[in-house]
């Protein structure tokens, strides 16, 4: 039987017109019998075909035509006979919505080679329609599970849940592939979605309730999984521009403890991302990687030497050029080595010393790089997190103090105008080695004393740094002034007394007066 007349006879009900001519054609042969009225086929029978002809359909305008009957079949047939509880039918619904999802399926490419934008110029336009017969779908499936209490509808809106979802953030996505309608109708079928299961937002679908018990829900995150899985291993991951996106932004919405029972499906993506030559792949698993390490617990990530893994994966990037990459390894170095080892700075002191560790070696390499760096971007980055390694490092720093210095004093006489981003943070840095490595700071008095003079004079003679920035780094180099006289029990103080006033702004003269009357401790 044609799909067209089987929804013709699901929907409307039967014409009178034929019993009243055979009965006046006839009216001298006795009367029939009643004709029972006609049963619909079985759902399983009328799925299967739709799905036929949704999977063989040519061109866009038969493939239109089933989209809009097959969003007619879920909002007007019998919920009892679409919603039928029984494994098979629940297998067909989830491959009608597969083959919908399929008709805007975006284009597969080349490895390394996405395909150009022409190429999704047909896909928000094909996207729109399936969105509204999937919303259909899963406003039925949200109403028969109010009316009826759950069960069978639950088990159904759980199974066509995450094929759904997936597509509809598919379809979020500011990309190539999608356009304002396309997006909006993507928004509509994720909020429909959301009601039909009583979820609160995209976060309690992929957890679910922390609580289990009557009432509450079950999180998606694992049916979500089983639908990108395949498309998530080194093999073919590169073949569609989307999944990485979804995959993404999945697992930034799921935290502690939702995440842990998944890590051995979620790391092996995440390390493929980062692994990527390409600087937005390569930034994207390392944000992945992060959201992994902090929320997934420190005995979890140790097992099996999984943190070791994602230390190593992680230290290679150090040797990028990438600032944007730079940036985003380096802070998730930062929290991946609280898991790997204690913080250097909370060890008490040990005889013999302590030994080298995993906190040397990423400021070692770290200093490396300062040093011979001349880009910008890259010396802003470096000297923004280096403040944080001191502080991670503590007393320990003892150990890189000749390197420290070295750095921090070419980064003072390099301007980096007009927010003087490097300088600033280069300050800050120089206030936290002060601060904890202060027994070895008096040999190493006179030399930055010099530094911050000379700084202070470019400062108040240049007109490139904004107002703001010139009277933060004044703050700053006061302050790092009058550390370095308290490491040399005031005796800086006459020092600076003898400063020739002809030579200097009085904006630095009021700077230096504020460090010889304040009191010593």
């Amino acid at each position: 039987m044609d799909l067209s007349s089987l929804l013709h006879q699901l929907t409307l009900p039967p014409s009178s017109s034929s019993s009243s001519s055979s009965s006046s054609s006839s009216s001298s042969s006795p009367p029939e019998k009643p004709r029972p009225p006609q049963l619909p086929p079985p759902i399983t029978e009328v799925l299967a075909r739709l799905q036929e002809k949704l999977i063989g359909a040519e061109d866009e305008k038969a493939s239109d035509v089933l989209i809009g009957q097959a969003e007619q079949l879920f909002r007007t047939a019998d919920p009892d006979w679409l919603f039928r509880p029984d494994p098979a039918n629940q297998a067909a619904l989830v491959a009608v919505a597969s083959a919908l999802i399929g008709r805007a399926a975006l284009p597969l490419c080349e490895p390394d080679a996405p395909p150009p934008a022409s190429g999704y110029r047909d896909v928000p336009e094909r996207a729109r329609p399936v969105c509204s017969a999937l919303a259909a779908l899963l406003v039925r499936l949200g109403r028969c599970q109010s009316e009826a209490g759950g069960g069978a509808s639950r088990s159904l809106l759980h199974a066509v849940a995450p094929p759904c979802f997936v597509f509809a953030v598919t379809h979020l996505q500011v990309a190539p592939w999608t356009s304002p309608a396309s997006r909006q109708a993507a928004a509509g079928l994720q909020g429909a979605l959301l009601r039909a299961g009583r979820w609160r937002d995209p976060a309690h679908f992929l957890m679910g309730d922390e609580e289990e018990g009557e009432g509450t829900s079950r999180g998606m995150l694992g049916g979500v999984l089983d639908v990108l899985q395949p498309q998530l291993n080194k093999d073919t991951w590169q073949r569609s521009e989307a999944v990485k996106f979804v995959f993404s932004s999945t697992l930034l919405q799921v935290s502690r403890p939702a995440l842990s029972p998944h890590l051995p499906r979620l790391l092996p993506p995440a390390l493929l991302l980062s692994d990527h030559y390409r600087p937005e792949n390569c930034m994207l698993g390392v944000r992945c990687v992060h959201h992994i390490v902090l929320n997934t617990p420190a005995a979890e990530l140790r097992q099996y030497n999984r943190a070791e893994v994602l230390y190593q994966a992680l230290y290679k990037h150090l040797y990028t050029t990438e600032a944007s990459v730079i940036q985003l390894v380096l802070s998730c170095l930062l929290d991946l080595l609280l898991v790997l080892e204690k913080p250097p700075a909370s060890l008490a002191p040990a005889r013999p010393p302590r030994k080298p560790c995993r906190h040397d070696d990423v400021l070692r390499l770290l200093l490396t790089h300062m040093e011979a760096e001349s880009k910008v971007a890259l010396r802003r980055v470096y000297a923004t997190a280096l403040p944080l390694y001191i502080d991670r490092m503590g007393v320990a720093v003892c150990r890189h103090l000749r390197r420290v210095e070295r750095v921090l004093l070419g980064y003072l006489e390099v301007g980096d105008p007009p927010d003087e981003t490097s300088r600033l943070a280069a300050l800050t840095a120089l206030q936290r080695t002060v601060e904890v490595a202060w027994p070895r700071m008096a040999g190493r008095v006179c030399v930055l004393l010099r530094c911050l003079l000379r700084l202070l004079l470019d400062v108040s003679s240049d007109c490139e740094p904004t107002a703001a920035a010139r009277q933060q780094l004044m703050e700053q180099s006061r302050v790092c002034v009058a550390l370095l006289d308290r490491c040399a029990h005031t005796q800086l103080q006459s020092l600076l007394q003898q400063v020739d006033s002809s030579c200097v702004s009085p904006d630095v003269l009021s700077c230096l007066a504020t460090v010889t009357m304040e009191t010593p401790r």
